[in-house]
């Protein structure tokens, strides 16, 4: 099974680093011996500029695989901290160069592996030195499934998830719907009593009329029953 591309990139970047902190060290060979080191400072500088493109790149690609959870979480944090290592190497290497720090002897076997005879050529991986528990003794494929599986498990929450919310969503609309209906009802209500108010002035303003009107009968009476007395007291012989 192939290798992970963004450890194969990794390890590309690596044995870049380990190139130019060789040429470095060339570079100051051959100004310790009067050489012109012209031509290998062209070199260098676009060697490291090709360093920080390549560690752009493996940055992005990380974010890329950690956003759409590719990889598990202790993984992403691994790899970035080998992002964060390389970073630190390339800012080390353009001092080197800029002659604003002093060339160790060491460098000349930056990242190459204790038994790899002093050639300077081998690059240790440190992502197979930090193995952790949850990967140890796991082939790329095997650990490729894990993923898939917990991305399987994830989606399968997601998906309960969203029947839930489907759900809520329906009993939102059912409910909108009945205040609706129940809104409606309240203003039928609200224009049965506006009628009836009215009704009830009208009956009032009746009642009232016809106690005024009985009223003045009364009186008309009480007076033709006097005119009556008055008359008949007056015809009535003593």
């Amino acid at each position: 099974m192939s290798q992970d591309p963004w450890l194969q990139n990794y390890d590309a970047t690596c044995r870049l680093a380990q190139d130019i902190a060789e040429n470095i060290h060339e570079r100051t060979r051959q100004q310790s011996t009067g050489g012109n080191p012209a031509k290998i400072n062209m070199t260098l500088r676009a060697s490291l500029q090709k360093l920080k493109q390549n560690i752009s790149q493996l940055r992005e690609s990380l974010l890329r695989a950690s956003s759409s959870r590719r990889i598990m979480q202790s993984e992403a944090d691994r790899r970035q901290n080998l992002v964060d290592d390389l970073v630190t190497r390339e800012k080390h290497l353009n001092a080197t160069f800029r002659g604003e720090v002093r060339e160790e002897p060491s460098r000349t076997t930056l990242m190459s592996g204790a038994g790899d005879g002093g050639s300077g050529r081998g690059v240790a991986n440190p992502w197979l030195v930090n193995e952790s528990e949850e990967t140890m003794g796991l082939s790329f494929g095997e650990i490729k499934q894990q993923q898939y599986s917990i991305m399987e498990a994830q989606d399968a929450g997601l998906d309960a998830l969203a029947a839930v919310i489907s759900r809520q969503k329906m009993m939102g609309r059912e409910i909108g719907n009945e205040l609706e209906e129940q809104n409606d009802i309240i203003d039928d209500l609200s224009h049965l009593v506006d009628k009836t108010d009215d009704r009830i002035r009208n009956e009032t303003r009746r009642v009232k009329l016809v106690e005024t009107k009985s009223a003045s009968c009364g009186m008309l009476v009480v007076i033709v029953l006097l005119l009556i007395a008055i008359v008949v007291v007056a015809v009535w012989p003593v």
